[in-house]
Parts: C-alpha cells; sequence; structure tokens
C-alpha cells in the first residue's frame, strides 16, 4: 500500500493551466509534524551563558550558482583564497541544499526549513515569498544581540529588509549581475575598517551575484544568456575541464571558460575581505563561512534533484574553536545550517525547524549521522515539480506529471551550454520514477526503477518520501502546486514566450 501521495505522479498531468487566485502562492496551513532525522546535538561554548559582546563575530560569504566548483573541492581551477579558508577551517564533502535553484534554497539556509514548509517554493522576483509568520536566522541573532548587516545580494525577498538585517546595503537578484563580488567586497571591506574593539558583534551576510549569466537583450528571456561579461578574466575553453555528466561539446566548453573567470573574481574577493579581518584584528574572533544556494548552473545540474544541482559548498573557519584543515564527509542538508550555527554561539534553537545541528563536526566531538536527506523542485521559469531523497548510497526521484526528461531553467536554456543539448532533454519524457546507484552510477545515468533486483529498495524510498511529504503536510498531496500571479503572467502570458509557441523555456 502506497502513501496519500504516491498515486498523484501518476496522473497524465498536472501543469495548472487555469487562473486561480492565489496571492504570492503561499499556502500557510497547520503542519500535521515537524520532521525529525536524530537527536539535536549541543556544542558546548566554554561560558554558554555569556554575553552577546562574548560572542564571534560571524561573516558569511554566498555567491550564486557556484556549487563545489572549486580548488578545494578537487576542480581544476584556481581558487587560492577559498582553498586557504579550507586549509585553515573545516571544509564540508557532502553539504546538500535542498532544492536546486535560488530562492528556495536561500529560503532553507535562513529558515532551516524546507521549501514547501517555509511557502518560499519559487523565485523572490516571480511573487513568491516565506510564510508571513516565517521567522528567520538573522532574527534569532537580533534577538542575541548581534549587530546584522546585509551586503549585496539576498534573493529571498522582493523586500530586501524582509530577513530581519538591521542594516541593508543590498537588493534582490532578478536578471543582472547586480551584486558583482568586487563591489560588494569593497563595501565590506569600509564596513570593517570602522568597526570598534566595543562594538556589539557583528552578523554579515555577504552575497555575490556571480556565477550568473546576463540576458544578450535586456530582460528577454530566449535571447540568450552568457557569463561573458566586461571586467572578469576568461581561458581557453580547449583547456577546461569538462563536466562528466554533460557531453564534451563546445558551447558547454565556451560556457565553462567564461563561468571560470567570475569564479575567480569571486575567489578575489574572498581574499580582499579575509585580509581586511586580518588588518583589522579581527580574524581570530570571527567566524568566516564560505558556502552557496545550489549546485553549478549548467544543464543537468541546476534544476534537477542530480548531485550536480543540488551538492553545494560549506566551509568554515574559526581560529579560536574549530578543527583546522579537516575534511568531514557526513551527510548534510542547508536545512541544519541554522540550528547549527546557533547551536556554536549558544543560543536556543527553535522548537520547529526540520534539520539538526551538526556542531560537534566542527570540533571533532561525537556526532550521529544522518542517514538521509530529503530535495524537491516546484516552480522555477516553469513547472518542475520533484520529491527526492538521498542516502550515502541510493538517490531517489518522484516525478510530479508530463515533464521532460531534463528540465533547464530559463537562463541555461538559451545560453551556449544550453544550445548543445536541449533538443535531446527536451525530445522525451522523464520517467515516473528514479533511483539511483550512487556508488556503481556517480553520474546518475542508469536508472534502476524499472530493475526488479532493486524492488526492495525503490519501496524503501518511495516510501520514506512519501511519509516526508505526509508528515510536512506538503502541497502536492493535495495536487498542483498553482503558481503566483507573477509567476502564472511570465509562464502563460509574457511576450517572451508567445502562449502559441511551443518552446519549452
Amino acid at each position: 500500500m502506497h502513501g496519500a501521495c504516491y498515486h498523484l505522479f501518476r496522473s497524465p498531468t498536472l501543469l495548472y493551466r487555469e487562473r486561480r487566485e492565489t496571492g504570492h502562492g503561499n499556502h500557510t496551513r497547520p503542519f500535521g509534524g515537524t520532521l525529525r532525522v536524530g537527536e539535536f546535538i549541543r556544542l558546548a561554548m566554554t561560558d554558554s551563558t555569556s554575553e552577546a559582546t562574548d560572542r564571534p563575530n560571524i561573516v558569511m560569504v554566498h555567491p550564486h550558482n557556484l556549487g563545489q566548483h572549486l580548488g578545494c573541492y578537487g576542480w581544476d581551477v584556481e581558487t587560492p583564497n577559498v582553498d586557504s579558508i579550507a586549509d585553515k577551517g573545516v571544509r564540508f564533502e557532502n553539504y546538500f541544499c535542498t532544492a536546486s535553484h535560488c530562492s528556495p534554497a536561500r529560503g532553507s539556509i535562513w529558515t532551516g526549513k524546507y521549501p514547501h514548509r517555509n511557502g518560499l517554493i519559487g523565485l523572490a522576483h516571480l511573487g513568491w515569498e516565506l510564510h508571513d509568520d516565517e521567522r528567520t536566522l538573522v532574527a534569532d541573532l537580533n534577538e542575541a544581540g548581534y549587530s546584522t548587516h546585509l551586503f549585496g545580494l539576498q534573493h529571498v525577498s522582493s523586500d530586501p529588509t524582509r530577513l530581519g538585517f538591521q542594516h541593508v546595503n543590498g537588493s534582490t537578484h532578478e536578471f543582472n549581475v547586480d551584486e558583482p563580488a568586487d563591489e560588494v567586497a569593497r563595501d565590506v571591506e569600509s564596513f570593517l575598517r570602522d568597526v570598534e574593539p566595543t562594538d556589539e558583534p557583528f552578523f554579515a551576510s555577504v552575497g555575490f551575484s556571480e556565477v550568473h549569466r546576463e540576458p544578450l537583450v535586456e530582460r528577454c528571456l530566449d535571447c540568450g544568456w552568457t557569463f561573458d561579461l566586461p571586467g572578469y578574466d576568461s581561458d581557453d575553453p580547449e583547456t577546461v575541464e569538462p563536466l562528466p555528466y554533460l557531453p564534451d561539446r563546445p558551447g558547454i566548453r565556451e560556457d565553462l571558460s567564461y563561468f571560470r573567470g567570475m569564479v575567480y573574481a569571486i575567489d578575489d574577493a574572498v581574499g580582499r575581505i579575509d585580509d581586511a579581518l586580518a588588518t583589522e584584528g579581527l580574524k581570530e574572533d570571527t567566524i568566516l563561512i564560505f558556502t552557496t544556494d545550489h549546485g553549478i548552473g549548467f544543464p543537468r545540474a541546476m534544476g534537477t534533484c542530480y548531485d550536480p544541482g543540488v551538492e553545494t559548498a560549506l566551509i568554515a573557519r574559526w581560529p579560536a574553536r574549530f578543527d583546522v584543515g579537516t575534511t568531514r564527509e557526513e551527510l548534510l542538508s542547508a536545512v541544519d545550517f541554522r540550528p547549527t550555527l546557533l547551536d556554536v554561539l549558544g543560543i536556543d534553537r527553535p522548537a520547529d525547524v526540520d534539520g539538526r545541528s551538526f556542531a560537534p563536526l566542527l570540533t571533532s566531538g561525537e556526532y550521529e549521522p544522518r542517514d538521509r536527506l530529503f530535495l524537491e523542485f516546484t516552480w522555477h521559469s516553469k513547472y518542475n515539480p520533484m520529491r527526492a531523497v538521498r542516502t550515502d548510497r541510493y538517490k531517489y526521484v518522484r516525478n510530479f506529471g508530463d515533464l521532460p526528461l531534463v528540465y533547464i531553467p530559463a537562463p541555461l536554456f538559451s545560453s551556449a551550454a544550453g544550445r548543445e543539448v536541449r533538443a535531446e532533454f527536451y525530445g522525451s519524457q522523464r520517467p515516473e520514477e528514479e533511483l539511483y546507484d550512487l556508488r556503481s552510477d556517480p553520474h546518475e545515468r542508469e536508472n534502476l526503477a524499472e530493475e526488479p533486483e532493486h524492488a526492495d529498495q525503490l519501496s524503501t524510498l518511495r516510501d520514506a518520501v512519501d511519509q516526508w511529504m505526509e508528515t510536512t503536510d506538503d502541497r502536492l498531496c493535495e495536487g498542483a502546486w498553482p503558481p503566483s500571479a507573477i509567476q502564472e503572467e511570465r509562464v502563460w502570458k509574457s511576450p517572451w514566450i508567445p502562449r502559441h509557441d511551443g518552446r519549452h523555456c
């Protein structure tokens, strides 16, 4: 007997085509329960009752769409400044976002909840928002006596003040690289020069627009998108390391060569911020965190539940407390970030988060590993509903409705890389269920869902997704998730994509 949510993905189509009044698309409802993955573990501080002024400063750097494309994660790309932080801190090898696109992934970082739990299941500039009563990590830090600052990108709300930052020097991303790393780093350097020893501890969220494409024609979704922008270096397309999950074709190499130029800009900015911390005498008492929202912005990565779309960098350094030069391989989720940071700071965690603290991993403490994490996708430029579960060995993906073999988000679809693969990715339909053995098939190419010898594993993970959806009150259990008003306008009535035009974007 399958759970209540299982039957939905077998319907001929769940694409929502009729106009409905949905406000911002938020679906506020009582939760049937909160997912508990294991016991929460607290990292003891030297003095857990210390005043806020005894707590460390925090600088959290988070570029766009980077995944784990860094030298310290094994890629042939020079990122000496980020690598140096990893050498002097803790690097997490198996840290995954909750959804492989911007706003939903970021919403999980700030709230500790899955997107369908906090309401942010689509892009902030397309009318999706956190639930009105949703509390964030920023609010936790404000209450604990921190001075909170937003620099650069946030892309969680159409209103940059929504997250609760006391000081806002940033914006909401939409189309352009409007918060470049160079400019944001300059603002952070200026801020650090003004910090006084007697000031309350600060939390600085530092968001870069890189690595994100821009449209070749302003506000045109299908006129070509590129990383080739003024002010960035690039590599020779013939020498770049190809992506193993995509065919080795010229357009993909071209995009990669310019992509890497933006990665270099990110690394330079990180180095400048780190140098400023040292110059101003703040380095020893500051937790420096480097992470990103989701996987790399290439086809068969962003917009999917495959590992290249959901694997994300996470590096943390605190010279006064954290281990040095350590790599952890435990399975971790972005919903764990909020409870972990609160644990490190000795602040009580909220009772209703979906994540669990992994703070002991920062100091070689005892930690009970999680055995699975959950993934999802609902709305981006198109409706692409998926729910998934990943263990150390297996990945199960459930697809709801009639979907292309591989969905390609709008900025990727008309990019050089997207043009190389979109015919084959949109030439057939995605199966209802996918099952991959990550040990023997790390690039998730051989779907085992129909193989009799894997029936038991398929059933186990299918039931896990059912239980998760039901326990967390997933709106998909009732049927298709309606679009926000802005989302519907963009998808069905936009002049960029005429209604009679069958192209997918």
